[in-house]
């Protein structure tokens, strides 16, 4: 792997750091979003897959722990998670100028990851007890080492995105702890959903805004995104309020009043950073229209709150639109920048898009027409695969082979 002078999407204004440490074994370890993009692919495929067979054949996946608890877990916990290594190990390099991880250690956590996914797939085989211990190593482990990069490198700023992973791994235990003791988890629920709204809240006011200032520069704008300053600290502020309003009191007048305010300011956020201009790039602006979902998501949460959408709606507008299409913008992007393709979507990443926009309309629809419950549900599932699908088709021959020179500009 040859260290080049070309910046990569999460570099911002800063220079990159080599781009993976091993040459030798195989390519997907040399570095962190080759195995962790490919493995959230491919499990946002098979455990869609496994949620319907088990709901239309009554395939026992998950055994005592309940099908509806795994597919909710999985989602949240397992899938989310893959995604959310895959930026942090290329992304926390680039901020702190430190060597990223790769090689064993990095074989090692993705293996970590995977023994989680396995271990739960069928928990009474190892024990139920035995399957929550080791599936919920992986997010404690991803942390301390986003820790230890981050403090070496004295960036002590980029620790409150670590504030996001570490609520991530507090709900997940939560999650487990609800299950256990014959619980509701929904709130675990919210407290991930709320966790990755957050993350993409703070890393997308960072890469949108800066992506979108790059393209109109080099197409010879003059207009440019409106620069961070205290409107953006006060959208995430009031996004953090209304995200703990909406973890503790869904259905409280405060989470109606805040989470309303939260859907405001960030429509006008992202409106300052000139989406509309990059409308012919679809792969800068899926990440505009997945902000717009933030949006959408604070404003179903306030209609949830004040009894006009069904709460799994609500949930289903966040998890879907937000964080789902979010992840695939970024995956997408990330993959084609770190393995020196050009920056431009392909007709089959445009469909991949358009399949998870219309799993994300669609889903929250389940619970408000009931009738049609199991024909959306069916639909949704199948969209959210067929763009999964599709990401795998283009992207994981690039995720697995040797990174190709870069192109100018």
């Amino acid at each position: 792997m040859k260290t080049t002078g070309q910046i990569h999407p999460f570099a911002a204004a800063r220079k990159p750091v080599p781009r993976g440490l091993k040459t030798t074994g195989p390519v997907v370890f040399s570095y962190g979003f080759r195995p962790f993009f490919l493995g959230a692919g491919l499990w946002a495929v098979l455990a869609m897959l496994l949620w319907i067979l088990s709901l239309t054949t009554g395939l026992p996946v998950g055994g005592t722990y309940g099908a509806v608890h795994w597919h909710a877990h999985e989602m949240l916990f397992g899938f989310g998670p893959a995604v959310l290594a895959g930026f942090l190990l290329t992304a926390v390099p680039n901020w702190t100028g430190r060597l990223p991880v790769s090689g064993k250690p990095l074989m090692g956590l993705a293996g970590l990851w995977l023994l989680g996914r396995l271990a739960f797939l069928q928990p009474d085989i190892v024990h139920v007890d035995v399957a929550i211990a080791i599936e919920s190593l992986f997010l404690p482990v991803l942390l301390l080492i986003c820790v230890r990069e981050i403090v070496a490198g004295r960036k002590w700023k980029d620790l409150k995105v670590l504030f996001g992973v570490a609520l991530l791994a507090s709900a997940n235990l939560v999650f487990h702890h609800a299950v256990l003791t014959d619980g509701d988890p929904a709130m675990a629920s919210r407290a991930a959903a709320g966790a990755y709204l957050l993350l993409i809240c703070i890393i997308g006011g960072r890469i949108i805004p800066s992506f979108t200032r790059n393209w109109l520069n080099r197409a010879g704008e003059t207009r440019f995104p409106t620069p961070m300053n205290g409107y953006d600290v006060a959208c995430l502020a009031l996004a953090a309020l209304a995200l703990a309003s909406w973890i503790a009191l869904p259905e409280h007048p405060l989470t109606v009043v805040v989470a309303g305010a939260a859907a405001l300011s960030h429509a006008v956020r992202l409106w300052r950073w000139r989406g509309w201009t990059v409308r012919s790039e679809p792969l800068l602006a899926i990440l505009h229209v997945a902000y717009a979902f933030v949006a959408f998501g604070f404003l179903a949460i306030a209609c949830a709150a004040a009894g006009h959408l069904n709460p799994y709606s609500a949930l289903h507008v966040v998890t879907v639109g937000a964080i789902g299409l979010m992840m695939l913008a970024v995956m997408g992007r990330a993959t084609r920048g770190h393995t020196g393709r050009d920056l431009a979507a392909s007709r089959t990443t445009c469909l991949a898009y358009a399949c998870l926009i219309g799993a994300a309309v669609l889903r929250p629809l389940a619970e408000i027409a009931p009738e049609f419950y199991q024909e959306i549900l069916s639909v949704s599932a199948l969209l959210w695969m067929a763009s999964f699908g599709l990401f795998l088709v283009e992207y994981a021959p690039m995720l697995t082979r040797v990174r190709r020179t870069p192109l100018a500009g």
